[in-house]
């Protein structure tokens, strides 16, 4: 049951109708602009640099001669020795060769990738002797 007085028009709950439609209104506004906001935002700034991975993007903007000079350059903190006082190990796609000076062996156009997993997680995946670190060295495809 709707009652006229005047001006407006009141139902049994006491809201008039425009006010009821103003509500509805202001739901509605609320709810597009937050679904609107909140999906394909991107974070602001340069996408953040992998610090364990050097790419062969990443070796090829500068002059490099051997993947030692490269690590030197680019994570010279790779190659400290941390607590135990064990060398880093180098892995060449997957065969162990020995410590750091191994990477003065490798020329930086036959790498492909280079990573570096800690002190902590290496001895978990490659057991004692491993404490100081390992750096994985991965090779280009050789093309025929």
């Amino acid at each position: 049951m709707t009652v006229r007085t005047g001006w407006r028009s009141t139902s049994p709950s006491g809201w008039t109708s425009w006010a009821r439609a103003f509500l509805a209104l202001a739901c509605v506004t609320a709810l597009v602009v937050t679904s609107a906001c909140s999906h394909g935002s991107k974070p602001e700034g340069p996408p953040r640099a992998d610090y364990s991975t050097l790419t062969a993007a990443e070796l090829s903007q500068r002059q490099f001669y051997s993947a030692f000079e490269a690590v030197q350059t680019l994570r010279p903190n790779w190659l400290s020795q941390r607590g135990s006082g064990d060398p880093v190990q180098v892995y060449v796609d997957d065969n162990h060769v020995g410590g750091v000076e191994v990477l003065k062996s490798i020329r930086i156009s036959s790498v492909g990738q280079m990573r570096h997993i800690d002190g902590i997680q290496a001895p978990a995946r490659y057991g004692a002797g491993h404490e100081g670190g390992v750096i994985l060295v991965s090779t280009r495809a050789v093309r025929h």
